[in-house]
């Protein structure tokens, strides 16, 4: 995978592209769950937003490669 990315002439860290990705669609996923009244089951909510929010950023690098992200 390369270092990063060149957007305009300014090169950005591909980790940082991962984490913007990651960050809209956690929200995107705790929005859901709050509607369907997931948290209520949920003792920490905080910790499981982070768990969300690893899992999601782990998925995103995992699939980059299909979309063209790395050589």
């Amino acid at each position: 995978m390369n270092g990063e990315l060149a957007v305009h002439g300014v090169f950005v860290p591909t980790l940082l592209v991962f984490g913007i990705i990651a960050s809209l669609c956690t929200l995107a996923l705790m929005r859901v769950a709050d509607r369907f009244g997931f948290y209520r089951f949920v003792t920490y909510r905080a910790l499981v937003d982070l768990a969300l929010y690893v899992i999601v950023f782990g998925a995103v690098a995992f699939l980059a490669p299909q979309f063209g992200f790395a050589p």
